[in-house]
């Protein structure tokens, strides 16, 4: 049976969930973000973590991190967006911020009987709690995520949800290769950084290849170094079964990600390759793989039919099973 202890990481308090496999380190005041993923045989540590680093509780925002509190002080890892994605929205004359509202608020945490750590917080600008439990499975390198979201409030409510899990160095280098089976792939309409974005905006294409803004394609299967110097962000869908996998052939690693409900019908892809110029993401070198139920925020997958409803007291889970092997 996996160990739970406690431990702190800058500052912040952490919970970590150890395995033969995996050391998982969990802060609760931050989100419940998955701070670390490692795989305790090689030592890799498989989250992306910016080369600012992580900063103490209370330490100023980063430049560049505007209003923006998810950006405030992200370091990395791996957090759970909702009940929105993407760009700040309204939501009934509520202001929902960007990659929504679970991510910046603490959660408390409790150890389970099994080995498992359960997580819970509580939505301050919509009627939803959710509950967030992990544990580390010996048998098979396998961290096991299970979120149930529950509409504590008197009427209907509306959300859309998702995993910003962003891996980086050392297991993401040149040779990396992602495997996705998808059939679409479409990427914004403008362009964030158009000095390093590399794809042509607006397109919808088949997966895996995308169309360069100079011409030509690219195979998004292939994952090249820094020295790319892009910045890219690709929605794919048309997913043929909930699942995906990043392997470095040089280490002989694979990150393996699986998920149910098949609501979760997109996968973000983030290639910051070297290329994000703009604080506070200077100097990145990411691989965002990101399985989220709608790629528009929750007010306009509302207006697109794309938002899930809960009736009050209903419930809506989601599960995943994170491996590192070799």
């Amino acid at each position: 049976m996996a160990s739970v202890s406690s431990g702190e990481e800058t500052g912040w308090r952490s919970v970590v969930l150890e395995s033969e496999a995996l050391r998982v380190v969990v802060l609760p005041e931050k989100g419940a973000e998955i701070h670390r993923l490692v795989h305790r045989e090689s030592g890799v540590d498989v989250l992306f973590h910016g080369p600012w680093g992580l900063r103490p509780p209370g330490a100023p925002p980063l430049e560049g991190s505007g209003d923006d509190a998810f950006m405030w002080n992200y370091a990395g890892g791996w957090q759970e967006l909702f009940p929105s994605v993407n760009e700040g929205c309204t939501y009934r004359g509520r202001q929902i911020p960007f990659h929504g509202e679970v991510a910046t608020l603490p959660w408390s945490d409790e150890a389970l009987s099994d080995g498992a750590v359960r997580f819970t917080t509580r939505c301050r600008e919509t009627p939803f709690e959710l509950e967030r439990t992990l544990r580390v499975d010996d048998a098979t390198a396998t961290l096991e995520i299970e979120s149930t979201a529950t509409n504590v409030g008197d009427e209907p409510a509306h959300f859309v949800w998702g995993q910003h899990c962003v891996l980086g160095a050392p297991l993401l280098e040149d040779g990396c290769t992602l495997e996705l089976p998808a059939r679409t792939i479409v990427t914004r309409p403008e362009l964030w950084e158009p000095e390093t974005a590399a794809l042509a905006p607006g397109q919808r294409e088949r997966w895996p290849y995308a169309r360069l803004r100079d011409g030509g394609t690219t195979d998004l299967r292939e994952i090249p170094g820094p020295e790319r110097q892009s910045h890219d962000d690709i929605y794919v869908g048309d997913l043929e079964s909930t699942r995906l996998a990043v392997s470095n052939p040089r280490l002989g690693l694979t990150f393996r990600l699986e998920w149910e409900p098949a609501e979760l019908a997109w996968v973000i892809v983030w290639q910051a390759y070297g290329g994000a110029d703009a604080p506070p993401l200077t100097g990145s070198y990411a691989l965002g793989v990101e399985p989220w139920t709608s790629r528009l925020n929750l007010e306009d997958a509302l207006a697109a039919g794309e938002a899930i409803e809960l009736a009050p007291g209903g419930r809506f889970t989601t599960r995943f099973a994170a491996s590192v092997t070799r």
